[in-house]
C-alpha cells in the first residue's frame, strides 16, 4: 500500500512538474517572440534611418561646389553646340539638367546617363523602372515608371533637345512656347505652360539655378557665335 502511495505521489509531483515547466517553457517563448519583434522593428528603422541619411549624401546639399561646377563645365560645350541647331538656350538646358540630375549625381543619370529623367514605354528594353515623384491633383505621390537608358550624356541632352524641337508624337507644337524665344526667363515659363513638368514651382527653380550660377553668360557665348 505504501508503495502505491508513493508511486502515486511521484505521478502527481511529475504532473505538477510538467505543467509548470510548460507554463514557465511558454512564457519564456511568447517572451522571446516579443523580444525578436520588437528588435526586428528596431533594426527595420535603423535601416531606414540610414539608407535616408545615404540618399540625403547624393542630393545637390552634399555636392561640393567644385562637383557641381565640373559638371556644368562638362555639359555647357554641348548644351552650346545643341542651341545652334535646335534654339535651347545652353542656359535653360544646363539648369534642366543640374534639376533634374542633381548636377549628374543622381542613380538614373550616373548609371544610365538620363540627365532629364527621360520617360520610355513599358516595354522598351532600353529602359529602367524608377520610383518618381509627380505631382497630380494638388499633391506630390509616388509612382514607378520607366525611364530611358542612354549610351553617354552627350546622347541624352541631344533627345532632349530633339524633344523641345520636334514635339511629341502627338503634338509637334507642344513646345512652340519655347522655340523662337531668346530669354531664359521665357523659355523656363515656355516650358511651364507646355506642360513639360507636373512641377508648379518648375520654372522659378529653373531661374533660381540659371542666376546662381550665372549660366545665362553662356547664351551670350552661343549667340555670339552663331
Amino acid at each position: 500500500m505504501s508503495r502505491k502511495r508513493k508511486n502515486r505521489s511521484f505521478k502527481t509531483v511529475f504532473k505538477s512538474w510538467s505543467r509548470n515547466f510548460y507554463q514557465s517553457f511558454g512564457k519564456v517563448v511568447f517572451f522571446l517572440i516579443v523580444l525578436a519583434l520588437l528588435l526586428t522593428g528596431l533594426a527595420y528603422r535603423y535601416i531606414h534611418t540610414i539608407t535616408d541619411v545615404f540618399d540625403s549624401w547624393t542630393s545637390s546639399e552634399y555636392i561640393s561646389r567644385s562637383q557641381k561646377k565640373k559638371f556644368i563645365q562638362e555639359i555647357v560645350p554641348v548644351a552650346q553646340e545643341l542651341y545652334g541647331q535646335y534654339g535651347i538656350l545652353p542656359s535653360v538646358s544646363t539648369a534642366q539638367a543640374i534639376l533634374e540630375s542633381e548636377y549628374g549625381h543622381s542613380e538614373l543619370a550616373a548609371d544610365y546617363y538620363n540627365l532629364f529623367g527621360v520617360k520610355t514605354d513599358a516595354s522598351d528594353p532600353q529602359g529602367v523602372d524608377f520610383t518618381t515623384a509627380e505631382f497630380v491633383d494638388g499633391e506630390w505621390i509616388e509612382i514607378v515608371d520607366r525611364f530611358k537608358v542612354y549610351e553617354s550624356w552627350e546622347e541624352s541632352m541631344l533627345q532632349h533637345a530633339e524633344l523641345i524641337y520636334f514635339g511629341t508624337s502627338w503634338n509637334e507644337d507642344q513646345y512652340s512656347q519655347v522655340l523662337g524665344q531668346k530669354n531664359f526667363k521665357q523659355q523656363t515659363k515656355g516650358l511651364q505652360s507646355s506642360g513639360y513638368a507636373t512641377d508648379p514651382d518648375y520654372a522659378n527653380k529653373l531661374i533660381e539655378i540659371i542666376n546662381e550660377w550665372d549660366l545665362d553668360q553662356y547664351d551670350k557665348v552661343a549667340s555670339d557665335s552663331e
